[in-house]
């Protein structure tokens, strides 16, 4: 293992290897976000009442769990920049649109979250005892206050293992994206141990830069569950 090979500046791989891991950060952040925000609407539509909203959000999270994430990448990368074409030869445009990397990495990693995410957050609400919300409607709570003050701090300690364990799915999916270009860590590793032919050195930098995130990662997810659960008696 060389590690020269890693230093900083124009001498070794070092700046492009850290910035890549940005990029990853960045990635992950962003789908994430995407994610949870399709769960919202995943947890809705699968608690509704009426059955084919049901069974929509059933069709999109048994899909999107039941196919390779590579698989979903692709799809949506090559099947969006179709779709972008299509609209763009309605107005007279008939070459090639690539759509940008990292934004079609974010929506593809995100659709996977937001399907894993939308059976946490269904699974943290359904544990909600039902009887505290019928307890707090008698009192004469409104809807908002109930669910600001009795459904999201419970519904919050519920999910938050469960997201976490999501958190570093999506962490390690980024590195799948590498397949549209966008220079993330496995792209750069890739790229850096064919420029050198050292291969061993790049792949295990990698193999600590993920490591080092999930740690970082673990310790702020395992805060967060500690702060909502305060005053909860154990059992």
């Amino acid at each position: 293992m060389d590690l020269e090979l890693l230093l900083l500046g124009d001498q070794g791989w070092g700046d492009e290897m850290l910035r890549a891991a940005s990029v990853t950060l960045l990635l992950s952040l962003s789908a994430m976000s995407i994610g949870l925000f399709i769960s919202i609407f995943g947890v809705m539509s699968k608690l509704s009442d009426k059955f084919y909203v049901r069974v929509i959000a059933d069709v999109y999270t048994t899909i999107v769990r039941g196919i390779p994430e590579l698989l979903v990448i692709y799809l949506l990368f090559f099947g969006g920049s179709n779709a972008v074409m299509g609209m763009a030869k309605l107005f007279g445009y008939h070459g090639y649109i690539e759509l940008n990397a990292f934004v079609i990495g974010s929506v593809a990693v995100g659709a996977i979250s937001g399907a894993y995410s939308t059976e946490v957050m269904r699974g943290a609400f359904l544990a909600v005892p039902r009887g505290q919300v019928d307890a707090a409607k008698s009192v004469g709570m409104s809807k908002l206050i109930i669910f600001r003050r009795i459904l999201v701090p419970q519904v919050l300690r519920y999910a938050l293992p469960g997201l976490g364990n999501v958190w570093q799915l999506t962490l390690k999916d980024t590195s799948l994206v590498m397949v549209t270009g966008l220079v993330e860590i496995m792209r750069q590793a890739h790229v850096a141990s064919g420029s050198t032919y050292s291969p061993f050195t790049f792949y295990v930098t990698a193999a600590l830069l993920y490591l080092i995130l999930t740690t970082v990662s673990n310790r702020i997810f395992y805060s967060a569950e500690s702060w909502a659960n305060k005053g909860v008696r154990r059992a």
